[in-house]
């Protein structure tokens, strides 16, 4: 799945547009090292989001094959920090 794709559907950012913009901009990273929209993400990467006013760590414990329910979107990943 696209990093841009999974940061829309696990919740970490609101809008497919704005993780993609985000990406762009560089305050995305994915293993230690910036990562472009169409990265292709597997069980295991870890993905640093740069926010505002603090940045999020996170592991990818599964991509999913389809759209996820509310509820179920925090069990794709796991905080590290």
């Amino acid at each position: 799945m696209r990093l841009d794709k999974f940061l829309k559907v696990s919740r970490l950012i609101k809008r497919r547009t704005v993780a993609n913009t985000v990406s762009e901009m560089g305050r995305v990273l994915v293993n230690g090292n910036p990562a472009k929209p169409a990265k292709q993400l597997k069980v295991g990467d870890i993905i640093e989001v740069e926010y505002s006013n603090r940045t999020e760590k996170v592991e990818v414990l599964i991509i999913p094959t389809g759209n996820v329910s509310i509820q179920d979107s925090s069990t794709l990943y796991k905080v590290i920090e």
